[in-house]
């Protein structure tokens, strides 16, 4: 392209532009690429910072860079093609509009080159012949076109074949357009030389997609129409005789019209006014879309264009019974107080204000689609253009619906429906309400106001009790089984999906007889299917409803490999493995959607969403939780116990107390199925706010998991809300200044800076000095109480008891501070408390025990120590001499005890140490309980197991304190499930090997 042609935007390379200031209106810098009105002159540092912006939004093509022009050539900023004078104004279609061009330019020139060498070739020999060119035939009105469509190339002629054209022959012109144009010839001048016919080059590529009904492969545009026209009954395009919607007269007087509103549906009637009488015409729809398009058209030139409910009134064969409503009805629905006073003279007044302007009061029309709902067009001159509303009362369900209300609030019309219906249909009031005689005002109307609701009742997705139907059957029915076929949960880039969802139910499974489902109902035609490949587009989804119960049934069948979460968003299941898989490797959801982005190429949809579909996913999916260690059984006789300590969920410090008889007694079961419900109801609600199952933390209603055949029953313990009546905390009384020491020095520098400001210290310097100068103010009572308020008390965390090989039994997520009151909680709602129990708080956890059971001393001999706590024995133990067999532990008691531990037949439970904290313990006994002095124990088992777990959790800490509580102890407790069965799969793999080295020896 010339220099001298090239627009400013268009700048070759990428070197920087010389910028000068403005030496005509003013003294500052403008931008080369933007008007004033759009960037006014600054100063230099401003418009660089502002060309900065115009070099990330700019295209690189080839040796250029095309910026973004705002010189005012168009209202809209837009791009400048350098191939031709074409302006494009969206980024991506300017790309394609380049490479299209430039192909373009490239057969021009090559066509071009090849003539004019051909031309060259002939015209050697003769160069000054003239060849004269065949006539040409053609229309008058297209030989000028035709002629100035030519191009000269020299001043040899070589003219075209006769061409013999119609007058609305446009293609030949339209191709022949594309050449340059000269100034026409005269009749002396000499016919061009040359005329090149390139082939058309077309602008964008063909772009094709199936049918999502018939699967029929056509281009993309023309979809919709064939789904009109081919999938559609009565379609509405063309109103004529045989096609129109219903409509039925409500007034003669002034043309007003009830119009179905859709052909198919369930949509409320419209009012449609079409007086063509009298001295004022009118002609109008109650439809704000359909008003929109008139005012448009009008603007447009169009003034005769029609909507298609007012095209349809010319149709229309019935007229609506006009009823005079009557006083005596009215005064006896006051006597039989179904309103009151004030509503009666409401009601007669607004009958006079009708009269006034010659309009009927109400009106049924018959054309409702149900037969159930009842339609009444009410006078109301200042509720819209058409002075009438319609009010809708559906009889099976008791239920009122008028525009101008809220829900559950009277207005006028609906009193005036009710007058008309009382007045028509008796029987509708059966039932009497209350005759209380000091109701006055508004109170006379909760016989129907109470259930008053919205219209559309039937719409999907249900609300209310139908939405907690749904989830409950959705719960119990649609289960994905845990093991799945290889062919389903195995990935592969050739499954054929269905691209027409519909749900298998055919009959209804709540009613008592089998009823028959109605037809299916389309939701959506635009839902995509989330793949570890691709994302694939325009599948249409459908539900079933049942006509007695109104039950809803949605599509949800696993073994067509798709997971439906939302309607909207499908995942195929080995997607869901594959988020599964990456959680397991601490990758949070938003780094796995990044990562199928890239691979794939396509966009998906938000990690958050992707996310909730996932857990929806996982609550569907039978999982056992059975928290059980191969090796050690559901009873393990050796467990460690401990606390990670960092918060995941967020603030829950404004938690629901307790009601006054609450005993720290909770249903285990009835708990998680309602977070499991929770993430279910997700897929039919647009938030959290409209989920009727939202588990919020509270401390009545929080349960820990423990494996069922582990646990002693269904009724766990949780006695969180004992620690909030007290003002000190009891982890404070237990809590050493070395043990919080350790904690603190676990702590970022912005955490013991900020400590150290709270307590009046110096808060500048090394981490290392801010640590000594906290620990060294710490032997102060006041200090030490603002160091565990920030670091101990707000830190809830997760309470685990694992066997040692590693699989953990129970998981708990504490709301309060640690104490050793939440390990005996998970110990006294087990079966069979374990025989030795590993902890760091072993004082302080055995006394604790005992006191919740004294009738039965759980801990004991001993307190949970090794041996009587006598001088001897603790110098022993001190010295490291003092040596406890418990040989049960590897064979079990010939002769079991009474209450025996089922594995090792002993009733002696032990709760030891892993290692004697540093400093002194509570009292001299805790030296007593050395793991090292059981000889069966030591060296075998510490807590080491429990800190890599610990660090596992840790990892997934940047994602999981992100989610609601719920989410988390949902997700928490599916991860653990997960690194369960991954260690019991490496235990069993190994008994295995085992088996067969044992083999090949014999």
């Amino acid at each position: 392209m010339a220099e001298s042609v090239r627009h400013v935007t268009i700048q070759q390379g990428k070197q920087a532009l010389q910028l000068q200031k403005c030496k005509e209106c003013c003294n500052s810098f403008h931008c080369p690429f933007c008007a004033r009105n759009i960037f006014k002159p600054t100063r230099l540092l401003k418009l660089k910072m502002h060309l900065k912006s115009h070099c990330k939004k700019a295209i690189v093509h080839e040796d250029f860079t095309v910026h973004r022009c705002g010189l005012g050539c168009r209202p809209s900023l837009h791009y400048h093609c350098m191939y031709c004078a074409s302006t494009v104004l969206r980024r991506d279609d300017f790309k394609n509009h380049l490479q299209v061009c430039k192909h373009k330019q490239q057969v021009t020139a090559e066509k071009r080159s090849a003539a004019t060498s051909h031309v060259t070739k002939e015209t050697s020999s003769t160069s000054t012949e003239a060849v004269t060119a065949p006539a040409v035939q053609q229309s008058p009105a297209s030989s000028t076109s035709l002629i100035a469509s030519l191009s000269l190339t020299s001043t040899e002629t070589v003219t075209a074949p006769a061409v013999q054209q119609s007058p609305s022959s446009n293609g030949l012109i339209a191709s022949m357009a594309n050449l340059k144009t000269i100034s026409p010839l005269t009749q002396a001048e000499t016919p061009p030389a040359t005329a090149v016919y390139s082939s058309k080059v077309p602008v964008r590529a063909v772009v094709k997609k199936r049918c999502p009904i018939c699967s029929a492969l056509m281009n993309k545009c023309n979809i919709q129409k064939h789904i009109d026209r081919k999938h559609t009954e009565g379609s509405m395009n063309d109103i004529n005789a045989t096609s129109h919607l219903t409509s039925q007269c409500v007034d003669k007087t002034n043309g007003m019209f009830t119009v179905r509103k859709t052909a198919k549906g369930r949509s409320v009637p419209l009012h449609v006014q079409f007086k063509a009488w009298g001295e004022t015409h009118r002609v109008l729809c109650d439809s704000s879309e359909c008003q929109s398009n008139m005012e448009l058209a009008q603007r447009s030139g169009l003034p005769s264009y029609q909507c298609k409910h007012i095209r349809s009134v010319t149709y229309c064969k019935s007229s609506a019974e006009e009823v005079s409503l009557t006083d005596k009805v009215l005064t006896e629905m006051v006597r039989m107080r179904w309103i009151n006073e004030e509503t009666e003279k409401t009601c007669l007044a607004q009958r006079q204000l009708a009269e006034s302007h010659r309009a009927p009061l109400s009106v049924h029309t018959t054309i409702a689609v149900l037969p159930m709902k009842k339609c009444i067009s009410v006078f109301e001159p200042n509720h819209s253009q058409l002075c009438r509303v319609m009010v809708v009362y559906n009889t099976k369900l008791n239920k009122w619906f008028c525009p101008c209300a809220k829900v559950r609030r009277s207005c006028i019309h609906k009193h005036v429906a009710q007058w008309h219906l009382f007045q028509t249909h008796r029987e509708l009031f059966q039932p009497t309400p209350r005759a209380d005689e000091s109701l006055a005002g508004d109170q006379f109307d909760c016989y129907f106001e109470g259930k008053d609701d919205t219209d559309d009742e039937t719409a999907y997705p249900p609300t209310g009790l139908r939405l907690e139907n749904l989830v409950d059957y959705v719960f119990q029915n649609k289960k994905i089984p845990a093991d799945l076929p290889e062919n389903i949960r195995l990935l592969s880039t050739e499954t054929n999906y269905p691209r027409s969802l519909c749900p298998n139910e055919s009959v209804c499974q709540r009613c008592p007889e089998a009823v028959p489902l109605g037809e299916p109902t389309l939701i959506t035609q635009t839902a995509k299917i989330l793949t570890n490949w691709h994302v694939i587009e325009d599948v249409a989804v459908y539900y079933k409803q049942c006509p007695q119960c109104e039950m809803c049934y949605r599509y949800q069948e696993w073994k067509d490999g798709l997971h439906n979460y939302n309607d909207d968003i499908i995942l195929d299941i080995p997607l869901c493995l594959t988020l599964r898989n990456l959680l397991e490797v601490h990758t949070s959801v938003s780094r796995a959607v990044e990562f199928l982005q890239l691979m794939a190429g396509v966009e998906f949809p938000p990690p958050d969403t992707v996310l909730r579909a996932y857990l929806h996913f996982e609550a569907l999916t039978e999982h056992e939780y059975s928290f059980s260690c191969v090796s050690c059984g559901d009873h393990p006789p050796v467990v460690i116990m401990g606390l990670h300590r960092q918060a995941l969920q967020s603030s829950v410090k404004h938690v629901e107390e307790p009601p006054e008889n609450f005993k720290g007694e909770i249903d285990v079961e009835r708990f998680w199925e309602a977070v499991s419900k929770e993430m279910i109801a997700r897929g039919f609600v647009e938030s959290d706010v409209h989920n009727p199952f939202v588990v919020p933390p509270s401390l009545h209603f929080w349960a820990p998991w423990i494996g069922r055949n582990t646990r002693l029953s269904d009724t766990v313990l949780n006695t969180e809300f004992e620690k909030v009546h007290s003002t000190n905390s009891v982890s404070e009384n237990v809590i050493s200044e070395d043990r919080l020491t350790e904690e603190l020095f676990k702590q970022k520098v912005d955490v013991i800076r900020s400590l150290c400001a709270d307590c009046g210290l110096d808060s500048t310097g090394s981490h290392s000095d801010l640590l000594l100068r906290l620990t060294n103010e710490m032997k102060s009572r006041p200090t030490y109480k603002k160091v565990f308020e920030k670091i101990w008390t707000p830190a809830g965390g997760w309470g685990v008891i694992m066997c040692p090989c590693g699989v953990v039994y129970s998981l708990r997520n504490n709301l309060r501070a640690e104490s050793p009151q939440d390990f005996a909680d998970l110990l006294l709602s087990w079966k069979h408390m374990p025989n030795v129990i590993i902890y760091e708080l072993a004082d302080d956890l055995a006394k604790h025990t005992n006191l919740r059971a004294p009738e039965q001393v759980p801990i004991s001999p001993y307190e949970g120590c090794l041996a009587e706590p006598t001088p001897v024995n603790i110098d022993l133990a001190r010295r490291g001499k003092l040596h406890v067999s418990l040989p049960w532990l590897q064979s079990r008691k010939t002769v079991a005890d009474l209450h025996g531990h089922p594995v090792t037949g002993s009733s002696k439970h032990y709760v030891l140490y892993d290692q004697i904290p540093e400093g002194n313990p509570k009292d001299s006994g805790g030296v007593l309980r050395n793991l090292a002095s059981v000889p069966q124990l030591a060296g075998k088992v510490n807590r080491r197991i429990l800190e890599q777990l610990f660090a596992e959790i840790k990892q997934n800490g940047y994602f999981l304190k992100m989610w609601s509580a719920s989410t988390q102890m949902f997700q928490m407790r599916n991860i653990i499930h997960h690194y369960n069965q991954h260690k019991n799969n490496k235990a069993i793999n190994r008994m295995g090997d085992l088996c067969l080295v044992n083999l090949s020896y014999v």
